[in-house]
């Protein structure tokens, strides 16, 4: 597919001229003008959303594409970022991916018609032609939480490798031998990057990851019960994991409703832990022992980045840490090895 780089490439000049070719700016001059349109016909370029949001006046409008909104992680993020934009007088509008990449698409070209000024995103699957193009096209743009490999925009996540660290060895500690993880899609980069973590800090201590010990889950509540019933119907009980890591909240519960669907009881037959803290998490019997990211410093962080290209600021990316919040649901420190 032609892209407003590629016209831009073969009538010898910058994209953002093409831009204003297409949006039919008065500044500029007629050869130009003419060499664009050319190149436009020549390559059968049909000029875009990716275009048109790149004109010169400003709305004061941001748009934030998140990946799940029933997701209290993405929720809370969602709330940060429209509070630090309306400090600084900005609106914004969000887009629901739920966790699909071409529903994402959906809401980028959305936004982009609507002629915001610039776009959060925290991505959905591992990679987008049209985030790339609105990047290459100089859409002002910034990743958040997630980010995609190959798209030179800012990206403000956190760094939860240190946690996820001080958790293995909290398990360690409490005598968990076989521990397991249910990982997010493979695809996103919080999904590898969460799990590569985890396989990292066992081998700190002298564990393995076997592969029967690794739950494929996609960041939702269901695919946490069903890799914990992977887990639980392993024929050898000593094959069992001791201890489960979800790698997100949701799949978290997931875990925990079949673990009670069984009449086992946390932590005494199993310990849980999770990635995301959430509120309610104190509430639940136990409470669940959970990494928590700073969402509110995260989306505050974002929307600054993402105004400061607006803007026409440099904004450099930005990485935050996650703790570990230790409760109930992985055993007393007293346990014994199992």
């Amino acid at each position: 597919m032609t892209s407003i780089k590629d016209v831009a490439s073969r009538a010898g000049v910058s994209v953002a001229t093409v831009s204003r070719v297409l949006n039919d700016h008065p500044s500029v001059r007629q050869d130009t003008r003419d060499r664009v349109l050319a190149a436009v016909a020549e390559l059968g370029y049909r000029p875009n959303a990716l275009a048109r949001s790149l004109r010169t006046d400003q709305t004061r409008t941001l748009g934030l594409v998140i990946s799940d909104v029933l997701n209290p992680f993405f929720t809370e993020l969602a709330r940060s970022v429209e509070d630090e934009a309306r400090a600084l007088g900005y609106s914004v509008i969000i887009g629901n991916a739920d966790e699909q990449p071409d529903l994402q698409d959906h809401h980028v070209r959305t936004l982009l018609d609507r002629r915001i000024d610039g776009l959060l995103v925290s991505p959905a699957g591992g990679g987008s032609p049209l985030m790339l193009e609105a990047a290459q096209a100089g859409v002002p743009m910034v990743f958040v939480d997630r980010w995609i490999q190959g798209v030179d925009v800012p990206v403000v996540r956190t760094d939860g490798r240190e946690a996820v660290r001080d958790l293995v060895a909290h398990l360690y500690r409490l005598g968990h031998r076989r521990l397991a993880i249910i990982t997010g899609p493979a695809a996103t980069t919080t999904g590898s990057e969460r799990v590569e973590a985890f396989r990292d800090a066992i081998r700190e201590h002298g564990l393995t990851l076997p592969p029967e010990h690794i739950g494929q889950g996609d960041f939702q509540a269901d695919s946490g019960r069903r890799a914990t019933a992977h887990f639980l119907d392993m024929p050898d009980p000593r094959d069992r994991p001791d201890s489960i890591f979800a790698a997100d909240n949701l799949m978290a519960l997931g875990a925990m409703d079949e673990i009670r669907a069984r009449g086992l009881k946390v932590p005494d037959d199993i310990a849980l832990a999770a990635f995301d803290d959430i509120p309610w998490f104190v509430h639940t019997d136990p409470p669940i022992t959970a990494i928590a990211q700073p969402t509110g410093e995260l989306g505050r962080a974002a929307v600054r980045a993402l105004i400061d290209r607006v803007e026409g600021r440099p904004a450099p990316s930005v990485t935050v840490s996650a703790r570990l919040v230790v409760r109930r649901s992985c055993g007393e420190s007293e346990g014994k090895p199992r």
